[in-house]
């Protein structure tokens, strides 16, 4: 996939939200950071818009994330926070000047709606990483992640083994996100086509018997099936009911997947955490899951 220009100091970038309402207060500590960057950072027009739980009108989120995706001079664009909302604008965008001049698209968990339409549609990476609402109780090596996969410093991950995890070494490009957000995009214009990828899921707040749902659409859909390698971060959070599911999240994904001969990993940092490590989704990587765990990018 096209990679969009790596930044440097003196870039401008943007932040706006696609999705739910966001206050300045939340938003402040990462422009500092961002400036510490080097970065030049202007706000979207509605980024502090108010409708229900939405940053401004579905008209306004639109207009901020088009101005910012046509700006040649924004290099990034960082969503400022998740929620829902952004695929009540995906249909409406016009990519024609993105595709031109590509650029960072920055967030996860709500944001997997553009990861998953950019990388599908038209084969130009995106930032999966935290967003700046979350820039307070990250990690350091969380934005150091996103410092690094933003000025082109080659991103390698090693992470904790997993009892769970299926052992093996593979290649292939990355896609993914929100576990919630790839189920809802199924029959979509922005489903992806995973056969021969490796694909990352995470998740925040679902019960139980919901990831064995959603888990199951996405196998009789076919996108489980011919995968290069499976990457499962945080299942945040998750809920049971009153009667137990009488599995964890973690051992649901894996019998979803059984009967498959890919590489698994359980636990990776990304998602919904503290520790929430940059991915780039379109960018060829390769995966190594043994005794120790290993994500290296290629560039």
């Amino acid at each position: 996939m096209e990679k969009p220009s790596y930044l440097k100091k003196g870039d401008k970038v943007i932040i706006v939200s696609t999705a739910r309402k966001i206050s300045e207060e939340e938003i402040v500590p990462a422009v500092e950071v961002l400036n510490k960057w080097g970065l030049i950072v202007v706000l979207g027009s509605n980024l502090y818009g108010e409708n229900n739980q939405f940053s401004g009108t579905t008209e306004e989120r639109k207009n901020d994330l088009q101005k910012a995706l046509d700006d040649e001079m924004v290099k990034a664009v960082f969503c400022a926070r998740g929620g829902y909302g952004t695929v009540k604008i995906i249909d409406e965008l016009d990519f024609s000047r993105f595709i031109k001049h590509p650029k960072w698209v920055v967030g996860y968990s709500d944001v997997t709606v553009l990861h998953n339409h950019i990388n599908q549609n038209f084969n130009i990476q995106t930032l999966h990483a935290t967003m700046p609402i979350n820039f307070p109780t990250n990690t350091e090596d969380s934005l150091e992640s996103l410092h690094e996969a933003l000025f082109g410093e080659v991103l390698n991950f090693e992470f904790n083994n997993n009892d769970l995890n299926i052992t093996g070494k593979t290649e292939g490009v990355l896609v993914g996100g929100n576990l919630s957000i790839i189920y809802s995009l199924t029959g979509t214009k922005s489903q992806l086509d995973t056969k021969g990828k490796i694909l990352f899921l995470e998740d925040l707040d679902e019960y139980l018997y919901h990831i064995d749902r959603m888990m199951m659409n996405l196998k009789r859909s076919g996108m489980l099936k011919s995968l290069a390698g499976l990457i499962i971060g945080g299942m945040s959070d998750m809920n049971d009911n009153a009667i137990p599911y009488g599995k964890t999240a973690n051992e649901i994904i894996k019998d979803a997947v059984s009967e498959y001969d890919y590489p698994v990993c359980f636990d990776f940092p990304a998602g919904h955490l503290t520790d929430n490590r940059a991915l780039i989704m379109g960018e060829n990587v390769k995966l190594d899951v043994d005794e120790s765990c290993s994500l290296r990018f290629s560039s």
